[in-house]
């Protein structure tokens, strides 16, 4: 299984014949160092900088093969010495790490690599899909506004707001790729790394402190390494069963506001599963626009009666959903009962730590506190959410841990930022499945990091600028899409319209109406008002649109059989619904440099229109018998361009697919 050989001037390590790891004294393998970072936040964005004292490279090598599939090799050093012990077990190959230098917190290591090799995964990547040729730090905080250095929006919401972001920025970051070698590489932490493929020889995986472990496993096909790969971390559970009857149609201000808007959809044609009113605890004004709450209990001023409603809803087919975080607000019960406790995370010295979240201020609920823990799922999630008769909810944040506070397990918060999303997810998660509620209610995140995915039900791709830019409109949702359904968390979803409205972007209706179009298309269908709702159009402002949204909808609802299919088999064998064209077209070398468009399943090629005032759209297809959804031509394969006026995505499916017929009368 693990295979060295040795030569002169150092040795070629292979794992069943993929060669892993070449080490010389000219080009070694690992370097080890010691760095003084510099972290400062502010409202989720991070200012990371490192002084590095030193950083030296490990060239003596002693190896001991104790069998084929169990070796050792000590590299030693004036400073330090580091073991590594690389085993098999469950088809994995294990590289685990020790280092006799306790100072030492800095960490290299370089994996092989060839020139032609691409390379994916580290999470939920909006930018670049293809991650090579650029270094990906792993830090989950805020994305930023706008994530593109270049365009006038990140200038000024770097210069007015310290929010402008990059492209590597992202809520959920992973420490996993996968490479076209087929092999998926894993670097098991929750510090701080940066993972850099801008060199043609090798990969350098960059750790803030010595690792736990690097995991290897290797396929024959694309599906197979996911599905191994999401097995390693855990898959996701099915969606309830409403959820695929319908739009869930964000709105807010109100019981008889949000009850009259989604009228007036379903008078309009539009079938809907669920009213999303995130203001169900209250809201606030602040110059940001119109913020939440943060008192996760129901506001009976803004919302009289909905203790009844919320089953009356029920009852006629909607669900209603709610919005959560793990933060409380200063001043009101919740927060006060928490405090008493001693749930929150503190100062150093034990007394009171606050975050501001922008002109107002939250405790940290303190999740490594097990008592903590139990009460936030429980005095919270349960007893204010679920007993109340949420069917869901938008489980927001996760990312805003800061590195300077006191926790109960006493580990530095520089070490448990990363992992602050999983212990997020899984409160959600023991809340629902701890209540008998796991078919019914369907919660949605945004972060995430390494083993959060069997504990969030639902993706969803954090807020986007409400505008056709690349980096952080409606373009970046498919590689997001994409990038993270390869990094184990297959079930994904995008706010229709997107949320961001800063610096004088505001969504205009061709935005909602192609953003809908690729939504239909997703596992799950939500709109958002944004964070400025009066300066962004809205679905119900124009009959035009809502005849549109109807007929998107309609598909999305026609799918159902093929979508819940597609759900399923991710919960059994974590192959993500939205796929990228190489994962079935593996032999055609264009597939893999394709970001914007996907595979729906196996049938369904989908190519979204993310650019303004497009009435023709050019498609690649990969060589098979394709049917254009509206106009049924068939294609065989190559580049194509097609007719694409509003309410007709380029959309396409095969011709000997099981579902050919339903998809036949999508459209």
């Amino acid at each position: 299984m693990i295979t060295i050989n040795e030569h002169q001037k150092g040795f070629k390590l292979q794992y069943n014949d993929q060669v892993l790891f070449e080490h010389t004294n000219s080009s070694p393998m690992i370097f080890l160092g010691v760095g003084k970072d510099k972290m400062d936040m502010y409202r989720g964005n991070f200012d990371i900088s490192d002084y590095l004292v030193e950083r030296f490279a490990l060239r003596k090598y002693a190896i001991e093969q104790i069998s084929s599939s169990h070796v050792e090799i000590n590299f030693s050093h004036d400073e330090a010495n580091l073991k590594l012990k690389l085993q098999e077990k469950d088809n994995r190959l294990y590289v685990s790490f020790s280092c006799s230098n306790e100072m030492i917190n800095r960490f290299w290591i370089r994996i092989h690599a060839d020139q032609k090799e691409k390379v994916y995964g580290c999470g939920e990547q909006l930018s670049y899909f293809n991650l090579r040729g650029k270094h990906f730090p792993l830090w989950t905080s805020e994305p930023g506004v706008g994530r593109d250095k270049s365009s006038y929006v990140t200038w000024q919401a770097d210069v007015k707001d310290k929010a402008g972001g990059d492209y590597y920025n992202t809520n959920y970051p992973q420490s996993t790729f996968i490479s076209t070698q087929k092999y998926y590489c894993h670097m098991q932490s929750t510090a701080y790394m940066d993972f850099d493929f801008r060199n043609d020889n090798f990969h350098e995986l960059q750790c803030w402190e010595v690792p736990e472990a690097l995991i290897f496993e290797q396929a024959e096909s694309y599906q197979a390494l996911v599905q191994g790969l999401s097995g390693f971390f855990g898959r996701q559970k099915p969606l309830p069963e409403w959820v695929y009857n319908g739009i869930i149609l964000g709105i807010q201000d109100g019981t008889e506001i949000v009850i009259d808007k989604a009228k007036k959809a379903l008078d309009a044609g539009v079938k809907v599963s669920g009213i999303w009113a995130q203001d169900w605890q209250g809201e606030r004004r602040t110059s940001f626009g119109k913020r939440l709450n943060w008192n996760w209990q129901w506001d009976k001023a803004l919302y009289p009666d909905l203790d009844k409603k919320v089953h009356e809803l029920k009852e006629e087919g909607i669900r209603f959903l709610g919005y959560i975080n793990p933060y409380l607000i200063q001043g009101y019960d919740l927060y006060n009962e928490a405090f008493d406790k001693g749930y929150f995370a503190t100062k150093d010295d034990g007394s009171e730590y606050v975050v501001d979240f922008g002109e107002f201020y939250c405790g940290v609920v303190d999740f490594t506190n097990p008592e903590a823990f139990s009460w936030y799922k429980d005095r919270v999630i349960r007893k204010e959410m679920i007993d109340f008769g949420l069917s869901g909810w938008m489980a927001d944040f996760g990312e805003y841990l800061p590195v300077d506070c006191k926790l109960y397990n006493n580990k530095s918060a520089k070490i448990m930022h990363n992992d602050w999303p999983r212990l997020w997810a899984k409160a959600n998660f023991e809340a629902v499945e701890e209540s008998g509620q796991s078919e019914e209610v369907m919660y949605f995140m945004r972060a995430g990091f390494n083993g959060f995915q069997p504990y969030n039900r639902l993706l969803w791709a954090g807020d986007q600028c409400v505008d056709f830019s690349m980096h952080d409109g409606l373009a970046s949702v498919i590689p997001a899409a994409l990038s993270s359904g390869l990094s184990g968390m297959g079930l994904h979803h995008s706010d229709i319209g997107g949320y961001t409205t800063l610096h004088g972007l505001k969504r205009n209706k061709e935005l909602f109406m192609r953003w809908s179009e690729m939504a239909a298309f997703t596992p799950v269908m939500r709109t958002h008002e944004g964070n400025r709702p009066q300066d962004n159009f809205q679905f119900d402002q124009d009959e035009s649109v809502l005849k549109h949204l109807a007929k998107m909808v309609g598909t999305y609802t026609h799918l159902k059989p093929y979508i819940k299919s597609l759900v399923e088999e991710n919960a059994l064998k974590g192959v993500p619904v939205q796929r990228p064209l190489f994962m079935h077209y593996e032999e055609d070398e264009t597939c893999y440099d394709i970001q914007y468009q996907y595979l729906l399943g196996k049938d369904i090629l989908v190519a979204p229109v993310y650019k303004e005032h497009q009435d023709e759209w050019q498609v690649y297809l990969p060589e098979d018998k394709w049917v254009h959804a509206y106009s049924k031509e068939e294609f065989t394969g190559g580049y194509v361009t097609v007719k694409a006026p509003l309410g007709e995505p380029p959309v396409f499916y095969r011709k000997d697919a099981q579902h050919a017929e339903l998809f036949a009368e999508m459209c």
